[in-house]
């Protein structure tokens, strides 16, 4: 309050106690309070961290964190010994944290264009950094201090991270809003994997019940996903094998069904194949018309997950492979992570940074 500094005192907690605190600071810790009042007038005014505002919020936390002006508590199991070490020592506790309070905000860049934003953000901080401490039980006020240097906004922040990682807040309700949120996202991005996949298309081995594996058939779906292309090669070709040199053609509307492993009209077939669980495994049909089929046996598993995946998502069902499941899973959890991230007042640009130039010689790699 400009007009009467005296009407910022009248809410209790923390009432004029705010004021003794600020004045026991200036008087006893007069240097570290000149370096307050120094540094902060001589920051850019959006950075600043203003002395006053600062001081009655952070009292009043301390009255919540240790219960001043609440009735002593039978139950109440929590001492600290450091409080009797000091004839002032609430005083004296006030002036570390209104240092450590400094240190944060700078350290979190904090602004105070918006200071109710701000204060809440670097406020919240502040009492997880004086909480942990506390629960440390220093023995004197040369200790908590000591304890507070070791746990700065970055160490706080690497503290939550692993405590988020350990679990709990995945499964909190937020965090499973958030999950199914994303998951559409995520599973269109790996949609679009598999049919780009197919697209690019893969050569197969055409297996016959006396097991020789020296003819090829290559199969790639149109750019358009209309068609899919097929034919066979004489040889495994060497990259990509265009569509005009793919002999048949096979409408994506004429597709009635996929069926994979046992179910494969070629899977019931007597002979050797029947046999071999893992080609079973690496097999896969596409039913169409009446009686039509095309049977595959993919190259491997990765082959066979991305060929049933992109089936099933050009025919609008559900893509149900381990590595459908795995992918969802890793990019779900990254994102999930970058959400997560602390990225206050962090500028993120649009285009990557260039590419630094060569240096003149190597010799350094020596």
């Amino acid at each position: 309050n400009h007009v009467n500094p005296a009407m910022d005192f009248t809410q209790t907690p923390p009432g004029m106690l705010a004021l003794d605190n600020m004045l026991y600071f200036a008087k006893h810790h007069q240097d570290a309070y000149i370096r307050i009042v120094l540094e902060n007038s001589s920051r850019e005014d959006k950075h600043e961290c203003p002395f006053g505002r600062s001081s009655i919020e952070l009292t009043k936390m301390l009255c919540e964190i240790l219960k001043v002006g609440e009735l002593p508590s039978e139950t109440c199991n929590d001492f600290h010994p450091m409080f009797f070490t000091h004839d002032r020592s609430f005083e004296e506790f006030f002036c570390i944290c209104i240092q450590l309070l400094n240190k944060t905000w700078k350290e979190m860049r904090a602004t105070s264009e918006d200071f109710n934003k701000a204060r809440k953000r670097v406020m919240q901080v502040v009492k997880e950094q004086i909480m942990r401490a506390l629960t440390t039980k220093p023995s004197s006020l040369d200790q908590f201090k000591s304890k507070l240097q070791s746990l700065s906004y970055t160490e706080i922040l690497k503290i939550r991270q692993s405590e988020r990682m350990n679990q709990e807040d995945f499964q909190s309700r937020p965090i499973l809003e958030l999950k199914e949120k994303i998951q559409p996202e995520i599973l269109e991005l790996i949609k679009q994997q598999r049919l780009n996949r197919l697209v690019e298309g893969t050569c197969f081995r055409k297996l016959n019940s006396r097991r020789r594996q020296d003819k090829f058939w290559y199969c790639r779906l149109s750019p358009n996903h209309k068609v899919l292309h097929y034919g066979d090669l004489e040889e495994s070709p060497q990259g990509e094998v265009p569509h005009d040199s793919l002999q048949d053609k096979l409408p994506v509307a004429d597709i009635k069904a996929i069926v994979t492993g046992k179910d494969c009209p070629h899977m019931k077939e007597k002979g050797a194949l029947k046999q071999n669980k893992e080609v079973l495994e690496l097999a896969f049909s596409i039913l169409y018309d009446s009686s039509g089929q095309l049977n595959f046996i993919a190259p491997d598993k990765h082959e066979y997950c991305v060929w049933t995946d992109g089936l099933n998502a050009l025919l609008g069902k559900d893509m149900l492979s381990d590595l459908t499941r795995n992918d969802l899973d890793t990019l779900l959890s990254m994102e999930i992570k970058l959400r997560l991230l602390d990225l206050e007042n962090i500028q993120i640009p649009d285009a990557p940074p260039p590419i630094p130039k060569e240096p003149s010689n190597y010799d350094f790699v020596y």
